[in-house]
């Protein structure tokens, strides 16, 4: 197994600590250690994409378990903090939603031997909902209130216009029939 997709791995691994972190009342620093191992997996994905493509070790299983990982971290992390009462359920069904959809495009896709690589969009999109992730759960109040709001927003304007990109992009997939 290489470097990358180990990195993969351990970033799915690290969603139950973080969770636990997060939602469970252990230390007093909870939110921070959360907070720290959210970070630390969000840069493994920036790091497993980077190593792969620049020490030619791209594999199958990495295609697959990369965005299924980063989906599973981001997931995870809008879903307790909806459960923390930080972000609106409607826009993490709506994130979710997004999520299936594209999943589905590219099982179809797969299936006809295409493969349907992730856009700009999609990998800004994926930053944008790290990045309001991280200041949601950081809670620095203030004016950083009005930060999390907006970069809420734009995780979710992100979302749809990454959604409508795609579909634009691959629309001969719905058409396709085995």
């Amino acid at each position: 197994m290489n470097t990358p997709n180990m990195l993969t791995i351990l970033r799915v691994l690290m969603i139950p600590f973080f969770v636990v972190f997060l939602l469970c009342d252990i230390t007093n620093f909870d939110k921070y250690i959360a907070l720290g191992i959210f970070i630390a997996a969000s840069l493994t994905d920036m790091l497993d994409g980077y190593l792969a493509r620049k020490n030619n070790q791209v594999t199958n299983f990495g295609k697959f378990m990369d965005p299924l990982a980063d989906k599973l971290l981001v997931s995870a992390a809008m879903i307790c903090l909806v459960e923390l009462d930080k972000l609106p359920c409607w826009i993490v069904i709506i994130i979710i939603s997004r999520e299936f959809v594209i999943s589905g495009f590219r099982l179809i896709a797969s299936d006809n031997g295409i493969v349907i690589a992730a856009s700009w969009w999609g990998k800004t999109k994926t930053v944008s909902q790290m990045a309001m992730i991280i200041l949601m759960i950081a809670d620095l109040g203030g004016g950083f209130a009005a930060a999390e709001t907006v970069v809420m927003y734009l995780a979710l304007a992100l979302t749809v216009i990454s959604l409508v990109d795609y579909i634009v992009k691959n629309k001969q997939v719905l058409s396709m029939q085995n």
